[in-house]
């Protein structure tokens, strides 16, 4: 249920009109009309004067975020994870946009909130995976050119390509867990 409907539905339930309530909380009818059309959410002194009237408790109001709430929070996690396509361009930096995304978004929701982390902290496990295997490579070359006398190398496309791979499947996996991520 949406903070709209369980506006209508307490203030239905409590038997008073748009018009009473808004006497009540001393806004006009107009605010309550938006707020009950989901026109315009109410901000917290707002919520706390509605609860107020309605003899709830806020948390009662607050808890559960809208579905808006809830689409815009998972259109920004979907945001996040295509900015870490930005590896392309920056491979070893390419966290910090996700992280500036983050940290100017100031999202509210903790399961978002931790799920964004989660992905930033992958990001950051991919580059520290990818100059490992990088300085593997290199020290396989360096035992083969020491230890043999005609040793064939292995090119350094091969590990740039399997790790550039593997985090495109890893940023497409997370774009999948955000549709199936609960966010109440």
């Amino acid at each position: 249920m949406t903070l709209s409907q369980k506006i209508f539905a307490a203030r239905n339930k409590k038997g008073i009109t748009q018009e009473e309530l808004a006497g009540l909380m001393k806004v006009s009818v107009r605010t309550i009309q938006r707020i009950e059309s989901g026109e315009s959410s109410p901000r917290k002194y707002t919520l706390k004067a509605v609860a107020e009237a309605l003899d709830l408790s806020f948390e009662e109001l607050s808890l559960e975020p809208a579905d808006d709430d809830r689409e815009e929070t998972k259109h920004f996690l979907i945001l996040l994870c295509v900015s870490c396509f930005s590896y392309l361009l920056l491979p070893y930096i390419h966290f910090l946009i996700p992280s500036w995304l983050l940290k100017n978004r100031k999202e509210q929701n903790a399961v978002a909130r931790q799920f964004a982390r989660k992905v930033i902290r992958t990001q950051i496990y991919w580059i520290i995976a990818t100059m490992l295997f990088f300085l593997l490579v290199l020290l396989i070359n360096f035992l083969l050119q020491v230890y043999l006398s005609n040793p064939r190398f292995i090119s350094y496309l091969l590990p740039f390509f399997i790790m550039y791979v593997a985090n495109a499947i890893i940023i497409i996996f997370n774009l999948r867990r955000v549709q199936t991520l609960s966010l109440n």
